[in-house]
């Protein structure tokens, strides 16, 4: 079976990644522009076209985001931004408000010389009153996930793994491209840098 190239500088997700498909991954590192966009679905889709353009290969690339219930779901797609100011802040800024309800999503994006597949994983949960944990990365410190009472970075990566957005649209991928595919047969990891 030829591996998927999954197009991401970022460790971690690659690692979800690697612990959720069912077949080899390759990662693929490119330096691609994120366009400002103000959904998480255009910022994947454009990635992705870039992507294929470079590789002239098939492969998938994500974009994620933490939506909040109380802000009308911002920061979305900008969830990077507020980052930089720091969880605390983020946690800070839902004080004044009752609901503190949030979706964790991710958007994967395949793309290939006919088209593109896209499709979404969302969670539902909590942003925690202030961050916690040490595990994970990005935001992880800060979303509790529905029916749980620990954020994703209080948890293993196995615990993350098994519940996470990221898992609900890897999953969503496979049966879109590969909808009779069985147990994973095995998995082999290969990494690729590109300028």
């Amino acid at each position: 079976m030829e591996a998927l190239l999954f197009v991401t500088s970022s460790d971690g997700k690659f690692r979800e990644a690697a612990s959720i498909w069912k077949g080899p991954l390759e990662r693929v590192v490119l330096d691609l522009p994120e366009i400002q966009a103000a959904t998480i679905e255009e910022i994947a889709r454009a990635k992705g076209k870039e992507a294929f353009a470079r590789l002239n290969r098939p492969c998938v690339v994500e974009d994620a985001g933490l939506e909040l219930s109380a802000w009308g779901g911002l920061p979305g797609a900008y969830v990077k931004w507020f980052e930089h100011t720091g969880l605390e802040v983020l946690c800070r800024a839902l004080d004044g408000f009752e609901d503190r309800s949030a979706f964790a999503v991710s958007v994967l994006c395949r793309t290939d010389s006919s088209g593109e597949t896209i499709v979404t994983g969302r969670l539902a949960g909590r942003i925690a009153p202030r961050p916690a944990g040490e595990g994970g990365f990005g935001w992880d410190a800060i979303f509790i996930p529905g029916g749980h009472d620990r954020t994703f970075a209080q948890m293993s990566a196995q615990e993350k793994d098994a519940i996470s957005h990221r898992r609900k649209a890897w999953e969503a991928l496979a049966e879109r491209i590969h909808p009779t595919r069985g147990e994973r047969a095995g998995s082999g990891l290969l990494e690729t840098k590109l300028s």
